[in-house]
């Protein structure tokens, strides 16, 4: 839990995932991410907290929750009753949003783990969230973390991703490549994707960030 945790706390070992992972440079994620969005990261993530729709009592899954701030905004919107677990490949990671937790007092459930091994039972959260991530995964890995993502989702739940949608020549696709991401996305290839791994009334949400592919599905 989010209190336990400490600034000198003993990084955990990474499990061995073919996806890619930031670790080197945790510490300096939520700085660079203020770069690369000139100042509008937390604009946007209130803009993916409101299309969640996080309701009291709820429980949620963040897989890839990074730094956990975005964790942290959605444990206040489900209250005392609800639950919010972080699941995060990067110990660093997970090291980084423990102690951001800890500060403000957020009681969230941090753990080292990967998307294609959730280690929940079936039909067990409300709401899962990928922000920002499935751009980080070859198409196998991707494959088996929406099956797990499916599974783990309660019947009526729902799954909302959060990706970068590049256009063309654009900025992002050369912010994409700039750190070694090379799997590039728009909405609709999003949509497609979760279609494929069978999600039911997959649709793209409008968004003021044009930048940013937001969808949301059933399981």
């Amino acid at each position: 839990m989010g209190d336990k945790s400490s600034s000198s706390q003993t990084i955990e070992l990474a499990p061995e995932t073919k996806g890619s992972t930031i670790r080197s440079w945790a510490r300096f994620y939520d700085a660079v991410g203020w770069l690369m969005t000139f100042g509008k990261a937390s604009a946007m993530r209130k803009e993916t907290v409101a299309l969640a729709q996080p309701a009291a009592g709820e429980k949620v899954l963040d897989v890839g929750c990074g730094t956990g701030t975005l964790a942290i905004a959605m444990r206040a919107k489900v209250g005392p009753g609800g639950e919010v677990v972080g699941l995060d490949a990067a110990p660093e990671m997970i090291a980084v949003a423990r102690n951001k937790a800890a500060k403000q007092g957020a009681d969230i459930d941090f753990r080292v783990g990967l998307i294609e091994e959730i280690a929940f039972p079936d039909d067990c959260f409300d709401l899962v969230l990928s922000s920002l991530m499935l751009h980080h995964l070859p198409e196998n890995v991707r494959q088996e973390g929406l099956a797990e993502i499916r599974r783990v989702l309660k019947p009526g739940g729902r799954f909302l991703v959060v990706d970068l949608s590049v256009h063309g020549d654009s900025f992002v696709g050369h912010v994409k490549t700039l750190f070694g991401h090379t799997e590039q996305s728009t909405a609709s290839e999003l949509r497609a994707i979760m279609d494929d791994a069978g999600f039911g009334e997959v649709e793209i949400l409008k968004s003021r960030f044009k930048q940013l592919a937001f969808v949301r599905a059933l399981p």
